[in-house]
């Protein structure tokens, strides 16, 4: 009792197939293949990413100007 025989695969696959239909199900079918090959194309199109140009040095931002000379800076 504790296993499912091919009968009852069979039974339950027949119930599936009245609820939804075939039409419904070659659809969702094709909804997912459809997704698993966007993703697919997805992930190839990541590693396939240029790297960025290094045209000109970066510049630095305000707050990180050069340091101050020593003849600014107060004793402690």
């Amino acid at each position: 009792m504790g296993s499912l025989s091919i009968w009852h695969w069979i039974v339950v696959l027949a119930v599936v197939l009245l609820l939804f239909g075939r039409g419904k199900i070659s659809d969702l079918m094709g909804d997912v293949a459809k997704g698993i090959k966007s993703f697919k194309k997805g992930m190839a199109d990541d590693d396939e990413t240029p790297a960025p140009k290094a045209s000109e040095p970066p510049r630095p931002l305000p707050h990180q100007a050069s340091p101050a000379p020593e003849t600014e800076k107060k004793a402690v």
